[in-house]
């Protein structure tokens, strides 16, 4: 792109301005996520420009346009990473991060002569600027997401400002160009994302949780008051710092000027798609993404359902902990630990910081990481004053992940059994299809009445009629279950219940 190609300016420009749109016309084509650092620059030095606001508004969209480059080649190369990222990604994505809050930021400075009484000629289009706005705060916040690291401070104050303006110029209701959603719509598709906690999703499920808001969810009402006839309602404070709160979770002080926004038609609607596809529908019949077809996209609705509708409160107390543990992350580490117990493994050393009766939060201390995914099983076992006179492996499921920077990982652990058996499923009907490895967890009431199934997500149904488990112990060990029910289903593992096959 030619400096002749950018839009004309009424008035002169000054250095700064002149600056911009030459280092725009030599990035024109660049599509790599290496511009970041240069765009910041770019941005800061039209900060100190006395340009026009008019002038400021027009830069800033080539700026944006060319920073909407930079985080598309970005976000694939997000998708599978191990966790805690390395300093290398997690330094590319806090400048690119930077570089959207810079823009939402300047964004947002372009509207104060809108309430200024003494300008009565605007010339700009808010209710664009505001997208704009809501587009890089949603980036920022997508990206938080992907890495597993906290949001950064003030984020959420920036969209809600943006939100708060929407509504002050009466825009929030106006629908976009083309039939793009209005500005409240936007607002709460962001805000549905986040209350979705997605620090309990990897990153393919993410992206799913995204694709699906964007294309099947209908727009959700936001009110002054509590809607009483209402479930699955969330509160939110525009000072805050914060997304929003459940209400049955945590109720608003009392001074606070609140709104609130009911989830249960969404979880509804997630409902609905769910059986049609349960009944066999195709993604693609109902409008959804392609992901919904599989096993881990039907997990994620199921899941979305109970959090939008449904949001629950905790039911144990934690209790501080200080004590270290070993932990075996990934179903095939764990099956080949439990096999061959003389064997080495890839096991690393966590501590304890909190734990209640159906799990725990741990912090990284040392070893691997690489095998290990949110919605995984792993297993723990205490080491030094809290091992065990007979040593055992707690298994469970990794419910959420947290890193602040690349030398630290945190993660929550939902227990599902105090042990486990590594066994081999033989399926009668698919033999063809060889023996699977797969755990067997005894029942842990009251949390869980029956014996489970863990095997890898897709390998099995809960229609099976039968299965052939072999288990090597002493000696060779044949049984026949029935699964009865999905417990869980997540990207990498689904649990069944199971009881013993009477048939047989």
């Amino acid at each position: 792109m030619s400096a002749d190609s950018h839009p004309s300016f009424e008035h002169p420009l000054d250095g700064h301005a002149k600056s911009i749109l030459e280092w725009l016309a030599l990035a024109h084509g660049r599509t790599g996520a290496e511009d970041a650092g240069e765009l910041l620059q770019q941005l800061l030095l039209l900060r100190e420009s006395p340009t026009t606001t008019g002038q400021r508004t027009q830069l800033l969209d080539l700026l944006h346009r060319h920073g909407e480059r930079v985080v598309s080649a970005e976000l694939p190369a997000l998708h599978g990473i191990s966790l805690p990222v390395s300093r290398k990604v997690r330094q590319r994505t806090m400048i690119i991060q930077e570089v959207l809050e810079t823009l939402a930021q300047e964004y947002l400075n372009t509207l104060s002569e809108l309430f200024d009484p003494r300008n009565t000629a605007h010339r700009n289009a808010p209710d664009q600027t505001l997208r704009k706005v809501m587009q890089c705060v949603a980036w920022h916040i997508r990206i938080s997401h992907l890495i597993a690291a906290p949001n950064s401070i003030g984020i959420w104050q920036q969209l809600h400002a943006a939100y708060r303006t929407a509504r002050r110029l009466g825009l929030a209701e106006v629908a976009g160009p083309d039939g793009e959603p209005s500005v409240r719509h936007v607002y709460a598709h962001i805000l549905l994302a986040a209350i979705a906690q997605p620090a309990s999703f990897c990153s393919s499920e993410l992206e799913f949780i995204t694709d699906y808001i964007a294309s099947s969810v209908k727009p959700v009402d936001i009110f002054e008051t509590p809607p009483l006839d209402r479930t699955g309602v969330f509160w939110l404070d525009l000072d805050q710092d914060f997304p929003a709160h459940a209400l049955a979770r945590r109720m608003p002080p009392a001074d606070t000027l609140a709104l609130y926004f009911a989830c249960d038609l969404v979880a509804r609607d997630v409902r609905e798609h769910l059986a049609a596809l349960d009944n066999g529908a195709p993604a693609i019949s109902l409008g959804l993404p392609e992901f919904a077809d599989t096993p881990a996209g039907r997990g994620v609705l199921r899941r979305l359902a109970l959090l939008w509708g449904q949001p629950a409160t905790r039911r144990y107390p934690r209790r501080r902990q200080s004590y270290r543990v070993n932990l075996c992350a990934g179903l095939e580490q764990l099956w080949h630990l439990i096999r061959h117990p003389d064997k080495e493994r890839q096991i690393s050393e966590w501590m304890v910081t909190n734990e209640s009766p159906d799990g725990y939060a741990l912090m990284h201390i040392a070893g691997p990481t690489a095998h290990l995914r949110v919605g995984d099983i792993v297993a723990v076992q205490p080491t030094g004053e809290r091992a065990e006179r007979f040593p055992s492996w707690h298994v469970g499921i990794v419910r959420w992940a947290i890193s602040e920077n690349p030398a630290h990982i945190e993660i929550g652990m939902q227990q599902l059994a105090s042990h486990a058996i590594a066994a081999e499923v033989i399926r009668p009907l698919e033999l063809e299809a060889g023996n699977l490895s797969a755990l067997i967890l005894p029942e842990m009431p009251p949390l869980r009445a029956q014996p489970s199934l863990v095997a890898p997500t897709g390998k099995l149904s809960e229609h099976e009629r039968r299965l052939i488990i072999l288990v090597e112990q002493d000696n060779l060990g044949i049984r026949e279950v029935r699964p009865t029910g999905l417990t869980e289903q997540t990207a990498s593992i689904e649990v069944f219940s199971v009881v013993p096959d009477d048939k047989s």
